[in-house]
């Protein structure tokens, strides 16, 4: 694989026009997010059942597309990547069954993070590669995703109308994509914008996010020791936290896709604390990232079309700070707007594969 060393962008040019701004994005959050639960909640005849993933890779089933999947040995000189589940294990509960994916299951739990403090709702998928015998010796790519709005009290990508559990299973049977695990949290812990940040005087969701979930994760599932198998995806607000968090926390997360991302903080929790937001901005973060040559980090941006704000900033960013160790790429969706559906869209024609590409396959 060679790093790309400058920005790659695919545009389709669109008429519609721009996008909502961010107060009409947070009206139109609000008022989507009942019915998002609703359809999510639908059709789900074992939801609130238990169930443990524990054991997990002992049986005999053969997964749809399983001989696509990108997997990979041991690391060079033979050390172990893979890293088996720590327990104990959480109290999980069916959120809602993936009848498309071979009957696999999105599980919610109640984590009360022991770095943070803070206790939030956690769901998560393992896609069907994962229950094979074959791969019960291997660690998964984690990918955690993030939703835009307060992402609070629930967290959208899980839910039944949007189907990425669905969509990142066909993209693993067409070897687009690598059988990631998902990983959804809540992002606030109210309905305010914290930025996933551990601002001063507030709930520490910067500790949450990219510790005590991935703990989390870590005590469920075998996963990889090394960066290459952790990263983040988000939409609008949840596309400012992955950016931040994987510019923030190059030695533990590898690549980011942000989708119709603020840029800066702009909590107006931060009481206007300059040199606070400053350790949290993803400007100054990729400015250092550079000044110390790398890590490497590979951010796969994506707007829809209409979204000319968010796009104009995002080419910024680009600009000024997607060279040396930070690699990014834009996928800009046709006639796309500020929304999932549209984000998903985007990765299926292109940043699914970028990403998966820099990423590591399930490894012993």
């Amino acid at each position: 694989m060679t790093p790309a060393t400058r920005p790659t962008e695919r545009l389709r040019p669109s008429r519609r026009p721009a996008g909502p701004t961010r107060r009409s994005r947070l009206r139109t959050a609000l008022l989507l997010a009942p019915l998002l639960l609703v359809a999510s909640l639908a059709g789900c005849g074992d939801q609130g059942d238990p169930v443990s993933f524990a054991g997990a890779g002992t049986g005999n089933g053969t997964a749809v597309g399983a001989g696509t999947a990108r997997t990979g040995g041991s690391a060079a000189g033979g050390a172990r990547l893979a890293v088996m589940p720590s327990g104990p294990q959480a109290d999980w509960r069916v959120q809602r069954t993936v009848g498309a994916a071979g009957g696999t299951r999105i599980a919610v739990t109640r984590l009360h993070g022991p770095a943070s403090g803070f206790t939030g709702r956690v769901w998560v998928w393992a896609p069907p590669e994962y229950f094979l015998r074959a791969n019960a010796d291997k660690g998964f790519p984690v990918l955690i995703a993030l939703p835009g709005g307060f992402g609070w009290p629930n967290n959208y990508w899980y839910g039944a109308d949007l189907r990425l559990q669905e969509d990142f299973h066909a993209w693993t049977a067409q070897g687009r994509s690598l059988p990631f695990i998902l990983v959804m949290p809540v992002i606030n812990p109210d309905q305010r914008y914290h930025d996933c940040s551990d601002i001063p005087g507030s709930q520490r969701m910067g500790t949450w996010l990219t510790r005590d979930v991935p703990g989390l994760v870590r005590r469920t599932f075998r996963t990889l020791r090394t960066r290459d198998g952790w990263g983040f995806m988000g939409s609008s607000s949840g596309g400012f936290c992955a950016l931040k968090s994987v510019l923030k926390h190059p030695e533990a997360f590898k690549a980011a896709i942000p989708s119709g991302p603020d840029i800066a903080p702009d909590s107006p929790l931060w009481h206007g604390d300059a040199a606070a937001m400053r350790a949290d901005d993803p400007r100054h973060l990729a400015r250092a990232l550079a000044a110390r040559h790398g890590p490497d980090v590979y951010l796969g941006f994506q707007a829809g079309s209409t979204e000319t704000a968010d796009l104009a900033e995002v080419r910024r960013f680009i600009a000024q700070y997607g060279h040396g160790p930070v690699h990014t790429r834009l996928e800009v969706v046709a006639g796309g707007g500020h929304n999932a559906r549209s984000y998903t869209r985007g990765m299926a024609d292109g940043t699914i594969a970028w990403i998966s590409a820099h990423m590591r396959g399930p490894s012993t």
